[in-house]
């Protein structure tokens, strides 16, 4: 029997940016557990590592995602 990794929380995180509605920081803390501090430093971090996240509204709360660099 091989035991699976568990996933990590950047990786739900980075799930979650990559639908294409993205997600909402409630609907991130959700998935992680995290505080909405942290989420906003992990979409940092993300952001110094060359990922390009697209912040919109939806009713009226923000919206992430993670969208393709032009090339």
């Amino acid at each position: 029997m091989s035991k699976s990794k568990p996933k990590t929380k950047i990786a739900t995180l980075t799930e979650h940016l990559e639908q294409a509605q993205g997600a909402t920081l409630p609907e991130l803390e959700k998935a992680t557990g995290w505080q909405p501090h942290s989420i906003r430093a992990a979409l940092t971090g993300l952001r110094k590592k060359g990922v390009t996240i697209e912040r919109t509204e939806r009713d009226d709360v923000s919206c992430y995602r993670i969208v393709e660099a032009d090339s």
